[in-house]
C-alpha cells in the first residue's frame, strides 16, 4: 500500500490491555547511549568504517567518539539493540505499563542515569545491573545518506555479570514470569551462559525465545556460541547482509534468501512443540518469513525515499513491532505487518525514536 508523507495510519489495536500484563516480554542485551550523527565519507574513511556495518570499536576508534561529538550536530537517544525492541514493543502496546522487562549492565555515572531515565519514560521495566569499574557503554551512528555504520563501545554493557544479576533470586522470577523472550546475537559477545539460561528455561516451560542475527560479525566470530543456542532458538530474525553471512559460515552453499530461511529452520531443534520460524527483512524489499511447511514473501509497506530520514534502528524496529503482537498471541501475518508499521516509523526520525502514540490495527 502506497503510505502519505505524515506517519503511517492504521486503525487502533484490536487487543484490550486487559489481556497483557507485567512482565510478559523478557528482554537482555547491552544497554548503550547512542550518539548519533549525519558524517562525511572522510570521516568513515579515517576510521576505515564502511558505510552501512555494525562493528564493535577497537582502538583504532579511540578517538572516534570525541572527533563524533566535535565536528558534528550529534543526538542522543537510549538504545542498544534489544532494549530498542522491547522499547517499541511496549510503545506498540501502550498500557498496561511494563509489559516489557530489560536487563543489561550499566556504568553507576551520568549516562547511565540518563539510559534509567529513558528506560522509566519508555514505560520499560529495566532492572540494570550497576556497576562503577566501567563506564555506561556507547554506540556511535555515523550515517550517510540512507546508511548507517554503528560502531559501539560496549564499556559496561560487556560487564554483565550471571551471577550477580541474573541469578538473583528477585531477577530471576522477573525472567521465569515472561511468555516471551528475545535477546539479540550482540549479547553473544558479553554472557553467552546468561543466554543459554534464559533460552534453556524458556524451552523447558514451552515458551517463546527469540534471537537475532544481529550482525555478520557475530555467525563468522562467535559461531560456537550461536549454534550452541541455536537449538533453542523458535524465532530467528536477521537481514539480507547477515542471513548471507550466516549461510556461508553454515556451508549452506546457497545465496537464494529463501532457501537460505528454509535451511536455517530446518536446524536441529530440542522444542518440537514449536517449529522454528525464521524471519529475513530486507530494507525495502520483501520480508521474507519461513515456516516449517512454507516460505512466504511479505511486501513492507511503500515509503517515498524522501521521506526516510535515518534507517539506524529499523530492524530494532520491526523486531519490536512483531514482539507487541507475539505477546498477544496474534497470527504471524499480524506480527510481520506491526513490525512493518513500526520500521516505517522509525525511519521517517532519527535514531530509534517514536512519536507519543501509535496507530496500528
Amino acid at each position: 500500500m502506497k503510505v502519505a508523507s505524515e506517519e503511517p495510519k492504521a486503525k487502533k489495536q484490536k487487543l484490550q490491555a486487559t489481556e497483557l500484563r507485567e512482565n510478559l516480554l523478557f528482554g537482555m542485551g547491552n544497554p548503550l547511549l547512542d550518539i548519533c550523527a549525519v558524517v562525511d565519507k572522510d570521516f568513515l574513511d579515517k576510521y576505515g568504517l564502511k558505510a552501512n556495518d555494525q562493528i564493535l570499536a577497537e582502538d583504532k576508534h579511540k578517538e572516534l567518539f570525541e572527533e563524533l561529538v566535535k565536528k558534528f550536530n550529534v543526538e542522543y537517544h537510549a538504545g542498544g539493540s534489544t532494549q530498542n525492541s522491547v522499547k517499541v514493543a511496549q510503545w506498540m502496546i501502550q498500557k498496561p505499563y511494563k509489559v516489557a522487562t530489560f536487563f543489561g549492565c550499566i556504568g553507576t555515572d551520568k549516562f547511565g542515569e540518563i539510559l534509567k531515565k529513558k528506560a522509566e519514560e519508555a514505560h520499560v521495566d529495566a532492572h540494570y545491573y550497576e556497576q562503577c569499574e566501567q563506564p555506561t557503554g556507547t554506540c556511535a551512528a555515523c550515517i550517510t545518506g540512507e546508511n548507517r555504520s554503528l560502531v559501539a563501545h560496549l564499556a559496561a554493557a560487556n560487564c554483565y555479570d550471571k551471577t550477580k544479576h541474573l541469578d538473583l533470586k528477585e531477577n530471576w522470577e522477573l525472567v521465569q514470569k515472561a511468555k516471551v523472550y528475545y535477546i539479540a546475537g550482540f549479547f553473544l559477545t558479553v554472557s553467552p551462559e546468561s543466554i543459554l539460561k534464559v533460552a534453556t528455561q524458556s524451552s523447558e516451560h514451552n515458551k517463546i525465545f527469540c534471537m537475532n542475527l544481529s550482525a555478520p560479525f557475530i555467525s563468522q566470530f562467535y559461531k560456537e556460541p550461536l549454534m550452541k543456542v541455536m537449538p533453542y532458538v523458535d524465532i530467528l530474525f536477521g537481514n539480507e547482509t547477515e542471513a548471507a553471512t550466516f549461510a556461508r559460515e553454515q556451508g549452506f552453499e546457497t545465496e537464494d534468501i529463501k532457501e537460505i530461511a528454509k535451511k536455517a529452520q530446518a536446524l536441529q531443534k530440542v522444542n518440537s512443540k514449536r517449529p522454528r520460524i525464521v524471519i529475513f527483512t530486507q530494507g525495502q524489499d520483501d520480508t521474507i518469513v519461513a515456516t516449517e511447511n512454507d516460505v512466504v514473501a511479505f511486501p513492507v509497506i511503500e515509503i517515498d525515499q524522501s521521506k526516510i530520514v535515518d534507517t539506524n534502528g529499523a530492524g530494532d524496529a520491526f523486531v519490536g513491532g512483531f514482539l507487541s503482537q507475539l505477546v498477544s498471541e496474534q497470527p504471524l501475518e499480524e506480527c510481520v505487518r506491526a513490525g512493518h508499521y513500526s520500521a516505517n516509523v522509525v525511519i521517517r526520525r532519527a535514531g530509534c525514536t517514536l512519536p507519543e502514540k501509535p496507530d496500528f490495527i
